[in-house]
Parts: structure tokens; C-alpha cells; sequence
């Protein structure tokens, strides 16, 4: 069975000003994190053979996400970029990720090379009884309220390390996805 992502509510106040988003507001968001969280909010999506960008399933968490964030179903948000992390076996990589990141765009004008970034950590309770969410996020968490019931993504507002250098690194990366893209035409 499929879960949910869960973005709680922003616990400052006033509220981050991207903490929920504003739905007219164009922006650029990025969500990440362990390849066993992401399992469980697309079980039938296979993570064995890597593709060409962009992974199947990062169409799909990037839907989710879209939908959890504005409430808005069948929307397919533009994917423009994704981020795999390897496997690793001390210093070598194996050939399989086991975490994974996608980058898209809300209301983005395709000229805006320097557009506002939300980024939010998927994070993992079911493994260590919440021990890492705890340690990361402003805020307590009880892993009974998610084990089996909803996956946690939290906006970076919300997480010990905020993310200071997030728009900076991921409007880069989708920048470097496009010249790629514009290469292999």
C-alpha cells in the first residue's frame, strides 16, 4: 500500500514565507531523501535499473509532492532536474542508489534563471524509532504517528540545517541539466 507524504505545518511564527507556498507564487522546489522512505510513497515504482533522465519515479514524487503541497490532483509539475546518490561500499560505489532527490518547477517562466527554492527532506522514522528525525528537526517527533500511515518531508524552514545555499545549488544543477539537454539535441 502507498502512503502519503506528509509536510507538517510550518512550526515558526509567523510562518516561513515559503512554509506552506503560496499556490500563484512561481517557484522552484526540490524534494530528497532515502530511497526506503521514497519506496513507500511509490511501492510499485522499481529503483533497480537506472535510467536516462528523468527516473520514472521522479515524475511520480515530484506529482505527490506537487499534490501534497497546492492540493491539486492530476497536475503533472515540470521535472528539471533529479539527484542520485550511490550506494557505497567504503570508498566504492555500488550499482544501485539508495537516495534520491527531484527538482521542479511551480508557475516557473522558462527565463528565470534564478528562481526562489523550496527545499524539503523526506526523512526516514521507521528505521531508528525516529532517533535521526529528532536530532534533525526543530520539533519532536513520535515514529507511531508515521510507521505504516505517512512518510515525513520536511521543508528545510523546519530542520536544524536550514539550507542557506539551496537556491544557489539547485537553480546550478537544473542550469547544468538544460546545457546537457541542449548538448545531446
Amino acid at each position: 500500500m502507498a502512503l502519503e507524504p506528509f509536510i507538517p505545518p510550518c512550526i515558526h511564527s509567523p510562518c516561513h514565507r515559503l512554509h506552506p507556498p503560496p499556490p500563484a507564487k512561481p517557484l522552484r522546489i526540490q524534494i530528497q531523501g532515502p530511497l526506503e522512505s521514497i519506496q513507500k510513497l511509490l511501492p510499485k515504482t522499481s529503483w533497480d535499473k537506472i535510467v536516462r533522465f528523468p527516473q520514472p519515479g521522479g515524475l511520480e514524487l515530484a506529482r505527490l509532492t506537487h499534490r501534497a503541497l497546492y492540493g491539486e490532483e492530476g497536475s503533472i509539475p515540470a521535472v528539471r532536474d533529479e539527484y542520485l546518490a550511490w550506494a557505497m561500499e567504503g570508498r566504492r560505489p555500488l550499482d544501485y542508489i539508495d537516495y534520491y532527490g527531484v527538482t521542479f518547477d511551480h508557475l516557473v517562466p522558462a527565463d528565470d534563471p534564478n528562481q526562489e527554492v523550496l527545499a524539503i527532506s523526506i526523512t526516514e522514522v521507521d528505521n531508528d524509532g525516529g532517533a535521526f528525525a529528532n536530532k534533525v528537526l526543530l520539533f519532536q517527533i513520535d515514529p507511531t504517528e508515521y510507521t505504516g500511515k505517512k512518510v515525513l518531508a520536511v521543508p528545510k524552514c523546519c530542520l536544524i540545517k536550514k539550507g542557506t545555499q539551496d537556491r544557489q545549488r539547485w537553480n546550478t544543477e537544473v542550469a547544468e541539466r538544460d546545457k546537457e539537454s541542449q548538448r545531446c539535441l
